[in-house]
Formats: C-alpha cells, sequence, structure tokens
C-alpha cells in the first residue's frame, strides 16, 4: 500500500467511525484533529480513534503520551502506523 492509499484509508477511518461530517477529501494530511484549529475531536473521540486503530490497521496505542503526538493528525496517524508496521511485519487487523 501507498502512503497516499493508507492516507485515504486513515481519512476513510476517521470520518466513517467517529461519524464525522466532515467529508474525508476536505479533510488535510497535515490538519490538527484536535483542538478548535483542527477538526475539533476530543479526549472521547481520541478512545474511539485508538479502537479503531486497532481494528482497521492492528496496531494500537500504548498511552496517552504516544497518543498525543501519533494521533495529531493524519501523517502524523501514517507515521505511526508505518512505524509499528515496521516492528511487526504486516498491516493486518488483529485475529478476532
Amino acid at each position: 500500500m501507498s502512503p497516499e492509499e493508507l492516507k485515504e484509508q486513515i481519512k476513510e477511518m476517521l470520518v466513517t467511525n467517529l461519524m464525522l461530517r466532515t467529508p474525508k477529501e476536505e479533510i488535510a494530511n497535515d490538519l490538527p484533529l484536535f483542538g478548535v484549529d483542527g477538526l475539533g475531536l476530543d479526549s472521547i473521540d481520541a478512545l474511539q480513534l485508538v479502537v479503531s486503530m486497532e481494528k482497521t490497521f492492528g496496531v494500537g496505542v500504548p498511552n496517552s503520551d504516544v497518543a498525543r503526538v501519533a494521533l495529531a493528525t493524519v501523517n502524523t496517524i501514517h507515521d505511526y502506523i508505518v512505524e509499528q508496521i515496521g516492528k511487526t511485519g504486516k498491516l493486518t487487523p488483529p485475529a478476532t
């Protein structure tokens, strides 16, 4: 999967799982996801995002310090997923 394809999949996950009213086409890769200057996500959205990442990509976020950095933008989510895949060697949801 190319970087752009992964970023598109991340945007689709955000819109679908967080029920955003913003279309994925309007989410810039470097748009802050949290706070008034971005999408305006909150702490509940962060928890839903972590669960969605685990289900969609098989990548977990171990704590709030990591989440604060990894979940800042689509680009940082992309980089975090790629980093975690590099450690495990796979991009697949965990077995259920």
